[in-house]
């Protein structure tokens, strides 16, 4: 097989590779699961407390902190935002800016960057660095990571998101939060669980078979749980079978507690509380909320009256006490001296940044090597688009970072390219929105944006004259932050403010022009992919973003990034649109049951526009000498999988080496393949490199509702190796007896 993919100049891909091989500390040897050695000086404290002491505990005393008993020394559990990077102070009794001027943090890539890496240490070092931050301005718990399945790409926290795989998900996943939480501060993993889409959130009812909850929507969290030990985990907004998620008995007590053996500390979104008495018995801890009175809130003065009038024991209430001061006791926050003391918006942070950002950006289509830029003769290079200059730390409805520092693209040009190109820079299309109307139930708009998507006259004339004036040109196309937000969802997959009429604009006046694309989730970029010779995939991608995709444009880095999601042709082909199960309305019933993401395209044979794990390189590489330790395993043991990387081009460079599972022979229906490892190689040229990639024979189990358990039939399987779930170089059979 060759594909196309990753390599950096040298200099700067060995940069980014040291830093993976820096990381060499197993998962098993950092986590450290909440401990029980504390418990006999808990219930000293608990038995001290009185009652309103120990509710006060259980809800939100600030926007993000609850109450703490200053006179027995328990202090308040201060929380953070931070998706993209520790958020700025809020007041504590509404959503405006403390105005604190020693709050600014470094800009982190968000998720979908992260994922598109498909580098485990990057995850890694992504919780690492931000627990470092986190621990410097005093905080114990990350409202971070979210690990939800991108189900639509028109979800508008796509971008906050890792990917579409549970798998991927979930190794990406137990990384970030080892990495976290070795800073004495704890990783609050949300949203707990089936919570996919924005639209009504507040009060949607997801339902779905219990195969897809196990398959697709539950491993992240399972792995967060049981391998990276995650301290806390956030009920969702929305209902489950029926019943709210921050009062769940299935998916917080029986699941959560009961078979994954959870001992942190469930808090619940903010205002995602509906009940007192069955908040608390079917497994929440904690609740948070929006501004009003904090003694209004459901587990305050409702739970003292509550428990005052018989309803609920104050022994289930130490339960709940005795919860969250073991998680105090586990960060160091009471009983110890030694706690990481952390740093923040320093260079070695913006240069973590960098590296995340520098493995993430996705060459998408690279014909007649058109990247990198060849300058040679070049003495103008047209800059196009208002992403070239849009900053993404901030915006929207969701949580951003205040920064320093963030390096738009245009800015990385001007520091990457020779003095003597000049830049002719233009706006091109406006960033504009309609005034927000009124909607009815299910409007997916009802409180996001609407764009206004013709071309300003002025603005793309200024772009036509300097793409006609300039020997090449770039366009920064996409999306933002303020138009993918949190609380809703995007109306389609068109490219907003008029944009595709403008790059076919450019295109027809001159040809030798670059299209990036910045945003978090996919777009419908067909056409331009059909008029186009080069296209690149950026993100929201952090202090340094801007740097990092310069470098990559200008061949410094070599592009290694894969999509952690499938680029579908038109939205319809998309299995929750094609099921008509998306946005539902007080009821949502995934339709497409397992058969999410790539699994749908693939067992479908729907040809995407780019398929999951796809990314090209400006280097080649062959997958060969594909093998298997055996032909045959019996349930309890373990597939070795060996195959050797080459890379057979001129420049260094990684690529992702990609193993799926096909079950062509099942009792049920299984997906054409799943994903089940993969791993990230850097070579130089001419260099080749054997590995080992290793699958249980018990991960090729399907969830069998009959046994209610996981079930691996005997029979005969299919191991694909490639570079993407379309791009298979060989395959090999095996039996399972």
């Amino acid at each position: 097989m060759k594909c196309k993919i990753v390599a950096l100049g040298i200099v700067a891909l060995t940069m980014i590779s040291a830093v993976t091989e820096t990381h060499s500390q197993t998962v098993s040897a950092l986590v450290k699961p909440i401990s029980s050695k504390y418990d006999v000086e808990i219930d000293k404290l608990i038995s001290k407390m009185t009652l309103e002491e120990k509710i006060g505990m259980l809800h939100g005393n600030s926007m993000f902190s609850t109450g703490g008993v200053k006179r027995l020394g328990i202090p308040e559990l201060k929380m953070a935002d931070g998706p993209l990077g520790v958020r700025e102070e809020i007041s504590r009794d509404n959503w405006s800016s403390a105005g604190w001027t020693n709050d600014f943090a470094t800009y982190y890539p968000a998720s979908g960057a992260l994922a598109a890496t498909w580098n485990t240490k990057m995850a890694y070092t992504f919780g690492n660095s931000v627990g470092q931050e986190l621990r410097a301005r005093g905080k114990d718990m990350l409202l971070s990571p979210a690990i939800n399945i991108v189900r639509t790409p028109l979800g508008g926290r796509t971008y906050e998101y890792l990917t579409e795989d549970p798998f991927l998900n979930k190794k990406m996943a137990v990384q970030l939060v080892t990495g976290l939480q070795k800073n004495d501060v704890m990783a609050c993993i949300k949203h707990f669980a089936a919570n996919n889409q924005e639209t009504n959130r507040d009060f949607y009812d997801v339902q779905m078979d219990e195969r897809t909850l196990r398959e697709i929507y539950l491993p992240a969290f399972e792995a967060a749980i049981k391998e990276a030990k995650a301290y806390s985990i956030m009920g969702a907004y929305n209902k489950f079978r029926g019943e709210y998620l921050c009062e769940n008995d299935y998916m917080l007590n029986q699941i959560l507690r009961n078979e994954w053996g959870f001992k942190g500390i469930v808090v619940s979104d903010w205002a995602a509380v509906h009940s007192t008495v069955k908040s608390l018995k079917n497994g929440l801890d904690i609740e948070m909320g929006t501004p009003k009175p904090f003694n209004e809130f459901f587990l305050a003065d409702k739970l003292i009256a509550a428990v005052k009038a018989g309803e609920i024991s104050e022994a289930e209430i130490d339960i709940h006490v005795k919860r969250i001061l073991r998680t105090l006791f586990q960060v160091k926050a009471m009983g110890a001296k030694d706690r990481v003391k952390g740093s923040i918006a320093t260079e070695a942070h913006y240069q973590d940044a960098y590296k995340i950002a520098a493995e993430s950006v996705v060459l998408l289509k690279n014909e007649n090597n058109a990247l990198p830029l060849k300058l040679a003769g070049i003495k103008s290079i047209a800059v196009i688009g208002n992403n070239a200059t849009k900053k993404n730390a901030l915006g929207g409805f969701g949580a951003g970072v205040k920064t320093k520092r963030e390096i738009t693209p245009l800015e990385g040009l001007k520091n990457r390219l020779p003095a003597s190109i000049k830049i002719n820079y233009a706006e091109g299309y406006l960033e504009r929105y309609e005034e927000k109307k009124s909607g009815k139930l299910g409007d997916i708009t009802l409180s996001g944006p609407v764009t206004i998507d013709q071309l300003d006259p002025v603005k793309l004339q200024e772009a036509i004259e300097a793409a006609k004036n300039s020997d090449m040109v770039i366009i920064f196309a996409g999306s933002n932050r303020d138009y993918e937000t949190e609380a809703s969802d995007r109306r389609n997959l068109k490219l907003p403010f008029g944009q595709e009429e403008l790059i076919k604009k450019i295109l027809e006046v001159n040809p030798k022009t670059i299209v990036v694309f910045i945003g978090g989730a996919p777009f419908d970029i067909d056409e331009i992919d059909k008029k186009t010779s080069a296209m690149v995939w950026s993100w929201f991608n952090g202090s340094e973003g801007g740097n990092a995709l310069a470098d990559v444009l200008l061949g410094n880095v070599n592009p290694s990034g894969k999509l952690p999601w499938t680029m579908p042709k038109n939205i319809n082909e998309s299995p929750a649109h094609a099921t008509n199960s998306f946005p539902g309305d007080k009821t949502l019933t995934y339709n497409e049951g397992i058969l999410v993401g790539y699994r749908w395209f693939d067992t479908k044979k729907i040809e995407p526009l780019y398929p999951f794990g796809y990314g090209l390189s400006y280097t080649n590489f062959s997958i060969n000498n594909f093998t298997t330790d055996k032909t045959s395993y019996g349930k309890g043991e373990t597939i070795r999988v060996k195959c050797t990387i080459k890379n057979t081009g001129s420049r260094y460079g990684a690529e992702v080496a990609q193993l799926y599972v096909s079950d062509p022979v099942c009792s049920v229906l299984r997906p054409d393949k799943e994903l089940k490892a993969f791993e990230k190689v850097f070579l130089k040229p001419g260099e080749s490199k054997t590995i080992e990639l290793t699958i249980k024979v018990a991960d090729l189990a399907f969830y069998d509702e009959t046994k209610k358990g996981w079930n691996v039939e005997t029979g005969e399987f299919v191991l694909h190796m490639g570079n993407s779930s379309r791009n298979i170089s060989k395959s090999v059979k095996i039996s399972v007896k």
